[in-house]
């Protein structure tokens, strides 16, 4: 696997695992690897401007468990922006949508740290919601 693949599956995999604890069909014990991705000092600024550290993710995510059932989240024009020795920054588009009819279109640039182990941790976000 090159480097590069390492970031873009860090997406991919992340994103299925939000869809399914979002969608309620995460297994119960689903939330402890999922919030495992995410570096302690990780800091997000949502579509809307708020800001959350790792610890408020963490009771978003808490809250959020089937409480969007048929969520499908849709990745797109994802690339690696810049990839250097201790992490990459990583551009996507992400579509949301589930079964009350709700549609977001979102751009997205995460930052993340390559640990010694080699795995990779989410340090930062910045989500956006496109403009039709």
């Amino acid at each position: 696997m090159t480097d590069k693949a390492l970031y873009l599956n860090e997406v991919i995999d992340t994103l299925k695992a939000i869809e399914q604890w979002f969608a309620g069909t995460a297994a119960d014990n689903a939330l402890e690897p999922l919030l495992a991705r995410f570096s302690e000092a990780f800091s997000m600024v949502t579509p809307s401007g708020g800001q959350l550290d790792k610890s408020g993710v963490g009771e978003l995510f808490a809250g959020a468990r089937g409480r969007r059932p048929g969520c499908v989240i849709t990745l797109g024009e994802i690339e690696v922006i810049v990839q250097y020795e201790a992490g990459a920054t990583v551009r996507y588009r992400e579509w949301q949508a589930d079964d009350t009819g709700t549609h977001t279109d979102r751009l997205s640039t995460a930052v993340f740290e390559k640990q010694p182990d080699g795995r990779v941790l989410w340090r930062y976000l910045h989500e956006t919601f496109k403009q039709a």
